[in-house]
């Protein structure tokens, strides 16, 4: 008697037993699947803030949530960076027909995330345009250099105490000509680099002073970033 009653006994605890096998779908909603995430947090977090930093606050790249930036860059403007990248530069494109992961619906999350981030209430003073409308010129480049910029890094840009080089190769390598005018307009807060109001007291940079010292800035990148040689071919010494 006392077997036959052990028997269905050991055969529920073995079905019980069971529900703690591995590989066994848990009583938890499942975890979705990469292209069904639409909260922006995740999505940022996941896709974005190993540059820009976990807030939005900068890091390796520039800030996202600064409000110079937000008044410079709108939706489209985030939208095509995102969905594209930036071409010769660590910045990804993220879209699925671009090569990357996100789908125009995920993209259409960080776009509304990150212009969420705007403050209504503050409205920075006529910033210059994202875009330049015309080429600067290096020449006069050099000039607008020494007026706003070498106070800080340097008078040849090669870095001072208030700031480090701009004119380092591998830099210049890694960053695009729009990178370059972005910052000089945004600035970097996190790093205690002024905006384009902020180089000299009580006198902002015109657009023209912008694309001009951006010129100067790009007139400095190498051809061929990183390579030992001279023009000769010499190893050089």
């Amino acid at each position: 008697m006392r077997l036959r009653l052990a028997l269905p006994l050991a055969a529920v605890v073995g079905l019980v037993a069971c529900d703690n096998l591995p590989g066994r779908p848990s009583p938890h909603p499942e975890v979705p699947r990469p292209e069904e995430v639409l909260d922006f947090d995740t999505l940022y977090r996941a896709n974005c803030s190993g540059c820009h930093g976990l807030n939005g606050n900068g890091g390796a790249a520039i800030a996202l949530r600064d409000p110079v930036y937000l008044a410079i860059a709108d939706g489209s403007i985030v939208r095509n960076v995102a969905s594209r990248g930036v071409h010769g530069t660590p910045m990804p494109p993220f879209a699925l027909n671009m090569g990357g992961t996100l789908t125009d619906q995920q993209i259409d999350v960080i776009v509304r995330g990150v212009r969420a981030w705007a403050r209504r209430d503050q409205r920075d003073a006529d910033p210059p345009p994202y875009s330049a409308s015309s080429p600067g010129d290096p020449k006069r480049g050099a000039e607008v250099y020494a007026t706003f910029c070498s106070g800080c890094h340097g008078p040849d840009g090669k870095g001072a105490k208030g700031g480090s080089s701009i004119v380092n190769g591998s830099f210049l390598a890694l960053v695009s000509d729009q990178y370059l005018r972005t910052t000089v307009i945004v600035g970097r807060r996190e790093l205690g680099a002024p905006d384009w109001r902020a180089d000299v007291q009580g006198r902002p940079m015109s657009a023209e002073e912008v694309a001009d010292v951006v010129a100067w800035l790009a007139s400095q990148r190498p051809q061929y970033p990183g390579q030992p040689y001279s023009v000769s071919g010499e190893l050089k010494r």
